[in-house]
C-alpha cells in the first residue's frame, strides 16, 4: 500500500514565511495583516477518483502506484491531511468587472502544502474542499461539471503551449451540492467534486491589492519580497529598482500569456484582478471558452453578456488595465509613478508587434514585408463576414497552395482547403465571396515571396494552429456522460488534448464545427460563474 507522505518531499514556504491569521476558527470574516488563514478541508462522504494526470504526478514526485493508492484518494479529496502540514486559504482582494470588491480570498480553494521535486517547488491546492474564512455566504464546494471543465482545460492549455496552472486529479466527493447554474432561481442538487490543482504558486494580483487598499505597507512588502525571493530571484535583493523590475517582468509574462490566448482563440471569461497570476499563468478556469465562429466580440460569460468587458478582442486591454491596478498596489514601495507608467506604456507598445508576429506564424509567413500587417487586418475583417470556425480555418489554411488559380476558379472552389470551417457556406456569394477572393489572391502572392518550402510552411503553421481544442460542446458531452457515471470521455479528451497539434486520425470526429444542437445549449454557448 502506497504511503504518499514518503513519496512527497515537503517544502512549505508560503505559510512558514508570511504572516498568518491569528484566528484559527473557520468563521467568515475580514482578515487583517495576514497573507492567509488556516483552513481544513471538510470530510467527504464517499470519494471516488475519476481521473489523474501521470504527467503532473511526475512533476511532484508521485508514481503511478501512488496515484492508484487509497492514501492518494483520501488526500486529494480532503479526508486526510499530510503529517507535518497545515492547510490554508490565501487572503486577497480584487477588481471584479472593473469595480473594487474588497476582500475576496480563497473562498473554495484550500492549499494543502508545497512540495519539492527535481529542484522545483509546487503548491498543491484543492478546489471545492469546503468553506474558508473567505467563503462569505458560499459553501466552498464545487460541482462535477465545473470541475471537469477545470481539470481538462488546465492540461489542454499546457499542451497548447499556453502558460497555465496544472491539474493533478479529479474526484467525486459523494456529496450533493446545491447550485443555481444560471442564476435564474432554478437551484438544483448536483454531484460534488474536487480538483487538485498544481502550480509554482497561486499568488494573484489581488494578493497585493488587498494590502495596498488597507494601507498595510508592512505586509505588502513582506509578500512582494517573498514573491521575488522564491519566484523572481534573478532580479536580485529587494530594493526600489528590484520592485520596478518585478512589475516589468510580470507585465511581460502577462502580455505573452494573452498573446497565446489570442493565438488559440481562448477567452478567459472573467479576467478580474483576483484571477490573474503573478507568474503569468492562466488561472481559474470558470466561464471560459474557445471561439467557435471567429468573433472578436464574443464572451462566454453570462454575467458579462451585456457589457462584454471580457470579450476576446478586449483581453489585451484588460491585461493592461489589471497591470495598472497592480502598479497602483506596488506604488507604496516605489513612491515614483514615472517608472511604473513606462512599464505600462511598454506593455502597450510591445503587444502589437508580438501579436503581429504570432499572426504571421499562424499564416506561415517569413521575412518582413510592409503589407503583412494589412494582410492580417484584412483577414480578421473578412473572417467576420460569415460565421467561420477559427480552429478549423487556421489549421486547414496550411493546405492552401499559392499556385491556385483564384481568378479563374469556379464559384468558391479556391476555398476548398478551408471550406469545412464555414458554418453557412451558402453565404459565400456576391460581395462576401469577392472579399475572400481578394484576400486569398493577396495571400497567394505573399506566399510566393516566402523563404519556406510548402512542407516547411505547413510544419510552421501546424505548430501555431492546434487541431484540437476543448470546445464547450465537447466539455458538455463529457459532463453529461459523467453525470450518468460514464467517465470515458473525460479520459479520452485528456489523452487527445495532450497532443493538440498532432493529426490523431482516431480523434478526427472532434475536429469539427460546433453542432447546431449546441449553439444555444446551456454549457455549450455561454456559461455562468456557478460552480
Amino acid at each position: 500500500m502506497s504511503n504518499i507522505a514518503t513519496s512527497l518531499k515537503l517544502n512549505e514556504r508560503f505559510n512558514q514565511e508570511l504572516p498568518a491569521d491569528p484566528i484559527e476558527i473557520n468563521s467568515r470574516r475580514q482578515v487583517e495583516k495576514s497573507a492567509f488563514s488556516y483552513a481544513t478541508p471538510i470530510k467527504t462522504a464517499n470519494p471516488k477518483l475519476v481521473s489523474s494526470s501521470k504527467e503532473v504526478a511526475d512533476l511532484i514526485g508521485l508514481s503511478q502506484k501512488d496515484l492508484e493508492s487509497e492514501d492518494f484518494l483520501q488526500i486529494i479529496t480532503g479526508n486526510k491531511i499530510l503529517e507535518g502540514t497545515k492547510p490554508f486559504a490565501m487572503c486577497y482582494g480584487g477588481h471584479q468587472f472593473g469595480n473594487w470588491a474588497g476582500q475576496l480570498g480563497d473562498g473554495r480553494a484550500i492549499n494543502l502544502t508545497e512540495v519539492e521535486h527535481n529542484g522545483k517547488t509546487w503548491a498543491l491546492q484543492l478546489k471545492g474542499a469546503g468553506p474558508t474564512p473567505y467563503s462569505r455566504t458560499a459553501d466552498g464546494l464545487a460541482v462535477l461539471r465545473s470541475s471537469i471543465r477545470e481539470y481538462l482545460c488546465s492540461e489542454a492549455m499546457y499542451h497548447l503551449g499556453v502558460p497555465t496552472t496544472r491539474a493533478l486529479s479529479l474526484a467525486l466527493t459523494g456529496d450533493e451540492v446545491l447550485r443555481d447554474m444560471m442564476y435564474n432561481g432554478n437551484s438544483a442538487y448536483e454531484k460534488g467534486a474536487i480538483v487538485c490543482r498544481v502550480a509554482p504558486s497561486f499568488i494573484r494580483f489581488g494578493n497585493f491589492e488587498i494590502f495596498a487598499s488597507r494601507r498595510d505597507t508592512e505586509t505588502l512588502k513582506q509578500l512582494v519580497d517573498y514573491t521575488i525571493k522564491h519566484h523572481y530571484a534573478h532580479l536580485g535583493e529587494p530594493s526600489k529598482e528590484t520592485y520596478i523590475a518585478f512589475l516589468a517582468e510580470v507585465a511581460e509574462r502577462t502580455m505573452k500569456m494573452i498573446v497565446h490566448w489570442q493565438r488559440v482563440g481562448f477567452v478567459h471569461g472573467v479576467m478580474n484582478t483576483d484571477n490573474l497570476s503573478i507568474l503569468g499563468l492562466t488561472i481559474d478556469f470558470g466561464p471560459y471558452g474557445w471561439l467557435e465562429g471567429y468573433d472578436h466580440g464574443w464572451t462566454p460569460n453570462t454575467t458579462d453578456r451585456h457589457q462584454k468587458r471580457y470579450r476576446y478582442e478586449n483581453q489585451p486591454d484588460i491585461g493592461l488595465w489589471n497591470l495598472l491596478k497592480l502598479a497602483n498596489a506596488l506604488y507604496p514601495l516605489i513612491e515614483e509613478a514615472a517608472p511604473l507608467e513606462a512599464i505600462l506604456h511598454k506593455y502597450k507598445a510591445d503587444y502589437e508587434p508580438t501579436y503581429h508576429q504570432m499572426m504571421k506564424e499562424k499564416l506561415g509567413l517569413t521575412g518582413d514585408f510592409e503589407d503583412d500587417k494589412k494582410l492580417v487586418e484584412q483577414l480578421e475583417e473578412v473572417l467576420h463576414l460569415t460565421e467561420t470556425d477559427m480552429t478549423i480555418f487556421f489549421r486547414n489554411l496550411a493546405h492552401f497552395t499559392p499556385e491556385t488559380d483564384i481568378e479563374n476558379a469556379i464559384d468558391k472552389d479556391f476555398l476548398n482547403p478551408v471550406l469545412a470551417a464555414f458554418y453557412k457556406p451558402e453565404e459565400l456569394t456576391g460581395n462576401i465571396l469577392n472579399h475572400w477572393k481578394t484576400w486569398f489572391k493577396n495571400y497567394a502572392n505573399r506566399l510566393k515571396a516566402n523563404e519556406l518550402s510548402k512542407e516547411d510552411r505547413k510544419a510552421m503553421m501546424d505548430k501555431a494552429n492546434p487541431k484540437y481544442v476543448l470546445r464547450n460542446y465537447m466539455a458538455q458531452v463529457a459532463i453529461d456522460a459523467a453525470d450518468n457515471g460514464d467517465f470515458t470521455l473525460v479520459n479520452t479528451f485528456l489523452e487527445m488534448l495532450r497532443n493538440p497539434y498532432a493529426e490523431q486520425p482516431e480523434m478526427e470526429k472532434w475536429f469539427a464545427k460546433r453542432p447546431e444542437w449546441a449553439r444555444n445549449k446551456v454549457g455549450c454557448s455561454m456559461l455562468s460563474c456557478s460552480s
